[in-house]
């Protein structure tokens, strides 16, 4: 639990639930507590960020399938979630977020876009409802006024930067351009790597910032070309790819410098995105993108969950958010977010491990102090309700343009 909030849980816990809600910092009360655990999703459906939406809602309905099967929650069976696009867009996260919260949700997971959650977050947490992501990045949500009700399974990109600049410096490169999208996560990974570059010995010759619904890219990548680096990195999402287009195009691509992305570029499609024709265009590139524990079962169940799955990035995060929250519920032998959600922290740093929910709730059962080794590895929150450590893959594309796992770090956040 977060020190700053104790007083908030010990005044929600005692009054009723229009009260509870005002001590959420706002927003109509919700249906908590009446037994049931019921969650829902603002994950994206259309959009920028479209191919991460499957492998999420997936992996969320595959860990409410585990649940149930293993008994639910309080001798209940979670609900099917109640589910909401948040489409790159503001206005339609709010909406659903808005729809998704009026239905009585304890809980719910998402959005995937750390800008898409700061649209929500308010609304959620105010509410009194625990909002737990699997792949919002920025840094600004460790220390977010949440109330205690906000928590990611994904590590901050302050974690992140340190590996991002590691690998552009151990490759050799000394004059470093950054370019990144024009919002929280942008902006927050673009400084964790600019500081971790500079304490390298690093030159950063570019730090610049677009607005990612332009349509034209010509001025930036123009930018990048008269900083006359060695490297350049570029943290951006699908337009990402008309990003790299325009660099290759202007002789600036993984051909002529060292060219290198972050979570949003890593993507199996990428090579036939900037260049349908020609895939190698991209070799050489690489990337760092929050890694999962080599946990092959998990993968292997997911596939059998959804056959059709093509991508797989933060599907391991979201299953332990909703796993997280589950064991935090049956823990505090209830579903109200005012009683279970100081939990959530708890259950991930218990001296006794454990690695399933059916396992995790048995020992829960018989009063042991656990903590849960995720599908994405060991969480060990910190007070701010996340991972205080992260191991964090370096991927490349080889000379045909596919992706590839070249290896993974431990980050402790220090460059």
């Amino acid at each position: 639990m977060r020190a700053s909030n104790i007083w908030r849980w010990v005044i929600c816990l005692s009054v009723t639930a229009l009260v509870a809600a005002a001590c959420g910092g706002g927003g109509a009360p919700n249906a908590h507590g009446n037994g049931t655990l019921e969650l829902g999703y603002v994950l994206p459906e259309t959009g920028q960020l479209a191919y991460l939406g499957p492998p999420q809602i997936q992996a969320l309905n595959m860990a409410v399938r585990d649940i149930n099967n293993a008994g639910g929650v309080l001798g209940k069976p979670i609900p099917p979630p109640a589910g909401g696009d948040e489409a790159g867009q503001e206005a339609i996260a709010v909406q659903s977020a808005d729809r998704i919260l009026a239905s009585g949700v304890d809980a719910i997971i998402g959005a995937a876009a750390s800008g898409m959650s700061l649209a929500i977050i308010d609304k959620v947490t105010g509410s009194g409802t625990v909002q737990c992501s699997g792949s919002n990045t920025a840094p600004t949500f460790t220390n977010y006024n949440d109330g205690g009700l906000y928590f990611r399974t994904a590590p901050s990109d302050a974690l992140q930067g340190p590996v991002l600049a590691k690998t552009i410096v151990g490759d050799g490169h000394k004059r470093v351009a950054l370019v990144a999208r024009a919002d929280d996560y942008g902006r927050g990974l673009m400084d964790a790597t600019r500081k971790s570059l500079e304490a390298a010995g690093a030159t950063v010759v570019l730090t610049q910032t677009y607005d990612p619904q332009s349509t034209n890219f010509q001025q930036l990548v123009q930018q990048i070309k008269n900083a006359q680096p060695d490297a350049a990195s570029v943290i951006a999402f699908e337009e990402g790819t008309q990003i790299l287009r325009t660099m290759i195009e202007n002789g600036v691509g993984p051909q002529q410098i060292g060219v290198y992305g972050a979570d949003g570029l890593r993507s199996e499609q990428l090579a036939s995105l900037v260049s349908p024709r020609d895939p190698s265009v991209i070799a050489g590139m690489k990337g760092t993108a929050p890694a999962s524990a080599a946990n092959q079962d998990f993968l292997n169940r997911l596939h059998q969950f959804a056959p059709s799955l093509n991508e797989v990035q933060f599907a391991p995060q979201v299953y332990d958010c909703v796993t997280i929250i589950a064991l935090a519920a049956a823990k505090a032998n209830s579903d109200d977010p005012a009683r279970f959600a100081p939990l959530i922290d708890q259950v991930t740093n218990g001296r006794q491990r454990c690695t399933l929910y059916a396992e995790c709730k048995t020992m829960l059962q018989q009063g042991k102090d656990i903590g849960y080794d995720g599908a994405s590895g060991p969480l060990n929150f910190i007070p701010q309700g996340e991972p205080g450590k992260a191991t964090i893959e370096v991927y490349g594309y080889d000379q045909t343009g596919k992706l590839q796992s070249l290896r993974t770090e431990v980050s402790t956040g220090q460059g």
